[in-house]
């Protein structure tokens, strides 16, 4: 579902090359606690920026 979309995003975007940019990622928040911290435990650079 919408959980499971948003952590494939997230995953698309790390397999990718250059930056990548997910957006709306309220249901990643409701879904994984601390997933920075956790993908970054494996070697992921992932900075939340404040949206515009």
């Amino acid at each position: 579902t919408d959980l499971r979309a948003s952590v494939s995003l997230i995953l698309a975007g790390l397999a990718a090359e250059g930056e990548t940019v997910v957006n709306r990622v309220y249901h990643l928040d409701r879904g994984y606690e601390h997933v920075e911290e956790k993908l970054g435990a494996v070697g992921a650079r992932i900075e939340r920026v404040a949206g515009t």
